[in-house]
């Protein structure tokens, strides 16, 4: 299996700035993915989303699957020529998106039988058949292991049951994914907030020969001081020259307090979820539109934010979009929130490489503590 490059070219503390080389383009760390859950970052373009800063998207193959089907993807020559996406792109394995529907599917130690949310048809989901949706129907440049996501809270039994049985399926999905040129697979480390299981399941994951690893079982209830806590039990146990991926993560305080831990990509719907509900995210804090104070505020979004949602449209106008109920509305907050998102982590890459990180972070916690815009303790 092809392991891409991963070059470490300067770190502050546990902190660190490098690159991924793909094929289809470097991938510049510490890196954040938009997630383009049915072929699409929501209410974007892809040209907006590559300039607004996005080296790399994320692709759902749980949605892809069932609509419009893994094979006629395939069959319209992948996901890349299929969505207009040139560069680089990972998928997830599925297995998130089947944990969450709860009532409709059912676990064994080879896969899940679920019934799809959209007609209620009977679908099969298995660490080879994951593989197979990912890097040869879809085309992904990265892969995702399928493994079984864990209730929070959960007991250590179960959370070691977990993890056991994400082990075994990691290494079916080495087997099917095999020997590739072009294309790599991550593994996924699970064990819940446990420390022995978070390092038992670290090791074995790093020694199965994966190309990268990502943190699974966050972002799913435990809150951002269990988030930081989980990761700083994991991380120790973690090849160092491998990149590390906190998946499902998050709110800006958590992206910078994961890069302050080491963690070199992050994916979450955030972005363009809040800018279809009216919040915009900005260096001083989260905003609602919505909120009537705003209906004559003539000021732009966030002026630091180089894109054009962001500087050239009034917070007064934006108000009236929502208010009015018009598509445009949720296109700019995504647009610009998709940019600030970009934006955050081209700063704390360039802070790491000017040995300023620790200022940096000391700073944003400072300043949306003060603007009460610091989220609460949610994942």
């Amino acid at each position: 299996m092809t392991t891409f490059p991963f070059e470490i070219s300067v770190r502050e503390g546990k902190a660190r700035t490098g690159r991924l080389k793909t094929p289809r383009g470097d991938i510049r760390t510490p890196a954040f993915m938009p997630v383009g859950t049915a072929g699409t970052v929501k209410a974007l373009y892809m040209d907006q989303v590559k300039g607004a800063g996005a080296d790399i998207i994320l692709g759902n193959t749980y949605h892809l699957m069932l609509r419009p089907g893994a094979e006629r993807v395939k069959s319209l020559g992948g996901l890349h020529k299929f969505s207009g996406w040139r560069g680089p792109m990972l998928t997830d394995s599925g297995g998130f998106q089947v944990w969450s529907l709860a009532q409709l599917r059912k676990m064994d130690g080879d896969g899940v039988t679920f019934q799809s949310h959209i007609d209620g048809s009977t679908h099969r989901l298995t660490p080879a058949r994951s593989i197979e949706i990912q890097a040869d129907l879809l085309g992904a440049d990265i892969s995702m292991q399928l493994d079984e996501c864990t209730n929070f809270p959960c007991t250590h039994e179960e959370a070691a049951r977990s993890l056991e049985l994400s082990l075994r399926w990691g290494e079916r999905s080495l087997d099917a994914f095999g020997a590739r040129d072009s294309q790599t697979l991550f593994g996924i480390i699970q064990g819940s907030n446990f420390p022995d299981l978070r390092e038992r399941s670290a090791k074995g994951v790093a020694a199965q020969g994966f190309g990268g690893i990502a943190l699974g079982g966050l972002a799913v209830g435990e809150g951002h001081a269990q988030m930081c806590a989980t990761i700083d039990m994991t991380v120790p146990h973690l090849p160092d020259h491998m990149p590390r991926y906190v998946m499902g993560v998050g709110k800006p305080i958590d992206l910078v307090e994961s890069v302050a831990r080491g963690i070199d990509m992050f994916d979450c719907v955030l972005p363009t979820r809040s800018g279809r509900h009216g919040q915009a995210w900005t260096w001083d804090g989260p905003l609602n539109l919505n909120n009537a104070k705003f209906a004559e505020d003539m000021g732009p979004l966030d002026e630091a934010v180089d894109c054009p949602a962001s500087r050239d449209y009034t917070r007064a106008y934006l108000h009236h979009l929502f208010k009015a109920g018009e598509y445009l509305g949720p296109m700019l907050l995504s647009w610009h929130n998709t940019a600030f998102f970009q934006a955050l982590m081209a700063e704390m890459r360039a802070a790491i490489a000017e040995g300023r990180f620790e200022a940096l972070r000391a700073e944003l916690s400072a300043r949306w503590e003060s603007t009460k815009s610091k989220p609460k303790a949610e994942g």
